[in-house]
């Protein structure tokens, strides 16, 4: 099907146009399913004391809540060839919202399972979120289109593993027991996806001209009823299914740790509840920037590569993630473990992102049978993982080592992923019409130079954002490993309770991910603002002397902390410079001089 209008560029901050108002709906109703997806994951260890669960029936319920997201997947993208986006995201929104509110009143094993197994079913939210984001890009940008609403989505599994604590810490605030708080909290999050729901029909477009059952009835598009075997085409297709299995070694493995890596960290490094949430979430906390990576570096490669291009890029990714996954298993120390992660986890998602940024040129003419194929891949291969991990034989490392070399092999069939010179030749068109579109709107700016040649041109301003960026990331891993010392420090002679907790993982969660945008120069400067507001209080605290001998008081140079805020409110100001994918992507708005 042929699309007109769409949009060739992202302007992240509008909301003006229908392209740009399905972009944000789209990622942030994904990231609402992803939170109720898995809100209940981080509360395992409540509800297993509860209910009196086995690890074996631990295992059942993480293959359910994933198994019939399967299925649901694959009818999701038969869907949206019919009805559109808008319509199918409504329903699922809205019906899916049910289950996450009613496993409130599991009160056996088999309840609750049956309750996740239903939960499940917003995962197909993921099929639609790339759907709508497909149809609404160009070639040029529809693969950091598709990286970045799928990776802000997924942003959700991280969220969660941090937020779904502190909402069931605050109803036991006020006065109700563990067995109705943990119930309340997936009400809460059941109702935000109801909520979402009505939104999406009333603020979004199928299409950049408008919604199908208009288009059709002024025949300006045509419906995919009349191409009857579409789907048993793509079924067909080859490339489809090694996608399928590829998938299910990148987006498989991150649903599979959002489902453990609470219990990992408490079991293997003798955690707390939170503390084992804040570090499992920062595995998802990625996606703030990972899958976009993803999807924009298939960008670059395709620019010289072709479609070929992109499949490189996916196969370098993907052995990558293995080899990180591999090493991430055998971490014993939590100083080194987490680091790991973090690798680990970027690599992961960038292999999302750039799975995704080849699934729109396989068959435009079933593109959402093809999203909902490999989609349903990702499902598959997080229930084969549960398999593994629900055994009392095998313990969570040698599981993950396994995964390592399951993932490192599956880096394999992206040889299997080819495509004909008619698709090339007809793919390289599309593409040069929309750089000639993108082209004229950049008329008026200076040219988009290479990363890489940019070494040379690295400016000061450049040189201090990195540094500050990964020192961050270290401070941030060093108060994981002292939070109890970190609550202290923030109390300022009182106890703050659950505001006191909150406060100290808004500073890892700063140090950490923002510092990690800050060393990448991605959307630099909200990563500084956030910085920069922790920093404030730092000064504060060196100023009044209250955090005697914390590791936020004595420890801190006042001059030093107080040049780090400077630096900081230079690069909000400033932002990112040249060498950044800010600059890469024109999130950074300015014109660079010739000299800094």
């Amino acid at each position: 099907m042929e699309i007109r209008n769409k949009a060739t560029r992202i302007d992240l901050f509008s909301l003006k146009t229908p392209q740009m108002r399905a972009f944000h709906m789209s990622w942030f109703a994904f990231f609402l399913c992803f939170f109720a997806w898995f809100g209940i994951a981080p509360l395992m260890a409540v509800v297993r004391n509860e209910l009196g669960l086995t690890k074996e029936q631990i295992g059942n319920t993480i293959i359910a809540s994933v198994a019939i997201t399967i299925v649901a997947r694959l009818f999701i993208g038969w869907l949206c060839d019919r009805i559109g986006p808008r319509l199918s995201y409504t329903f699922l929104l809205i019906f899916g919202s049910l289950p996450v509110m009613a496993i409130g009143l599991a009160q056996d094993y088999n309840s609750f399972l049956l309750f996740r197994l239903g939960i499940g079913v917003i995962g197909a939210s993921f099929v639609i979120t790339q759907y709508h984001t497909s149809v609404m890009f160009a070639p040029n940008v529809v693969g950091t289109a598709n990286a970045t609403s799928a990776g802000w989505g997924n942003l959700g599994g991280g969220v969660t593993q941090m937020v779904m604590p502190l909402v069931f810490a605050a109803f036991l605030a006020f006065g109700y027991t563990e067995f109705l708080s943990w119930r309340l909290s997936m009400v809460a999050a059941g109702a935000v996806c109801f909520l979402t729901g009505i939104a999406y029909y009333f603020l979004t477009t199928d299409l950049p001209d408008g919604n199908f059952k208009e288009l059709r009835e002024r025949g300006e598009y045509t419906s995919v009823k009349k191409s009857k075997g579409a789907f048993l085409n793509a079924a067909k297709d080859i490339r489809v299914w090694a996608l399928f299995l590829i998938y299910a070694a990148c987006f498989g493995i991150e649903l599979t740790i959002n489902n453990i890596a609470a219990i990992y960290y408490m079991d293997n490094f003798s955690l707390g509840l939170k503390t084992a949430g804040l570090v499992a979430g920062l595995f998802g906390l990625m996606n703030i920037f990972a899958r976009t990576l993803g999807g924009f570096i298939s960008d670059r490669f395709v620019q010289k590569g072709g479609l070929r291009g992109r499949v490189k890029w996916l196969f370098i990714a993907l052995l990558i993630e293995g080899v990180a996954l591999i090493f991430f298993s055998q971490m014993r120390v939590i100083a080194l473990a987490i680091p790991m992660m973090i690798v680990f986890s970027l690599f992961v998602q960038m292999s999302e992102g750039a799975t995704y940024s080849v699934v729109p040129f396989i068959n435009k003419k079933a593109l959402g049978a093809v999203a909902g194929i490999v989609g349903a891949g990702g499902n598959m291969g997080a229930v084969a993982a549960g398999f593994l991990f629900r055994s009392e034989k095998i313990s969570y490392p040698t599981g993950l080592l396994i995964l390592g070399g399951l993932v490192t092999l599956a880096a394999l069939f992206t040889f299997l992923v080819r495509f004909k010179p008619a698709e090339e030749a007809a793919a390289a068109e599309e593409f040069e019409t929309a750089m000639k579109s993108r082209r004229a709107e950049m008329a008026d700016r200076p040219p988009i130079k290479d990363l890489i040649p940019g070494i040379k041109h690295i400016r000061p301003m450049d040189a201090l954002r990195i540094y500050l960026g990964v020192a961050l990331v270290i401070k941030g891993v060093y108060f994981i490993m002292n939070m109890s010392e970190v609550e202290s420090s923030l109390a300022l002679g009182d106890n703050l309770g659950l505001g006191q907790t909150m406060i100290a993982w808004s500073v890892v969660f700063a140090h950490i991910i923002a510092g990690a945008s800050l060393a990448l120069g991605f959307i630099t400067r909200a990563a500084a603002g956030a910085n920069a507001i922790i920093l404030v209080g730092a000064v504060v605290a060196s100023l009044t002397g209250g955090s005697d001998g914390g590791v936020l008081g004595s420890n801190l140079n006042f001059q030093f902390t107080l040049f780090t805020l400077f630096s900081l409110l230079l690069l909000v100001w400033r932002g990112s410079g040249p060498f950044s994918v800010d600059h890469l992507l024109r999130l950074d708005r300015e014109k660079e001089p010739e000299l800094f």
